[in-house]
């Protein structure tokens, strides 16, 4: 499998529009996966993702992991006495020819069983980082501590995508303190519609790490 795994600083930072971003304006080959979903009766990533960027049913990987609570996997499997393991949704990949632009579940550390955290699974699949971080105050530091947790792990990360209204403080913190990843920006979109999310997907892909992976 070729691609890349969004995951975010947050819950709520942007991380399923940049998801639509990246489909709209990638490869007709490219195909988006969201491995993991909470809060399935209320909430499909999967459908938000295809409706936004105008996809195919074909380019949405249907399987995968519901769950009906809105809350972490770990705790909404729980619920429904079920335990997450790796070796099935690993044997999903293993499936995926395509270029893939895969979903987590809110930040990096989100618990999919009392063993085992999202992290498990990027490295599992073995594919690289994009960190979609929110423009709201206090990201800075829940970016640079994704950031390094995400070194201090081994995961290669290929750029840092902020959502939101651009905020130079953010800019001039992430040149000083993590000047070696890429950034691109995702701002408020009116209206949010396939154009749009095309144009911002392109300004994204011009990173040059991602355009390797899946541009």
């Amino acid at each position: 499998m070729r691609g890349v795994f969004v995951t975010g600083t947050d819950t709520g930072v942007g991380k399923t529009l940049a998801c639509a971003a990246l489909m709209a304006a990638g490869p007709a080959d490219l195909r988006y996966w969201k491995p993991v979903q909470s809060g399935a009766d209320d909430d499909d990533d999967r459908e938000t993702v295809r409706r936004l960027a105008g996809l195919a049913p074909e380019r949405i990987v249907s399987e995968g992991v519901r769950l009906r609570a809105p809350a972490s996997p770990h705790h909404a499997a729980a619920l429904e006495g079920r335990v997450l393991s790796l070796a099935p949704l690993e044997a999903i990949g293993r499936t995926l020819s395509e270029r893939v632009v895969v979903e987590g579940a809110g930040g990096l550390l989100v618990p999919l069983s009392d063993r085992l955290l999202l992290p498990d699974l990027v490295a599992a699949l073995e594919l690289p980082l994009l960190v979609v971080a929110s423009t709201r105050l206090g990201t800075i530091n829940h970016i640079l501590l994704t950031l390094a947790e995400a070194h201090r792990r081994g995961l290669a990360v290929t750029g840092l995508v902020l959502s939101g209204a651009p905020d130079p403080s953010a800019r001039t913190a992430l040149a000083a303190h993590a000047p070696e990843v890429p950034v691109a920006e995702l701002p408020p979109l009116d209206p949010t519609d396939a154009d749009a999310l095309a144009r911002a997907g392109r300004t994204i892909l011009a990173m040059p790490p991602l355009a390797q992976r899946i541009g």
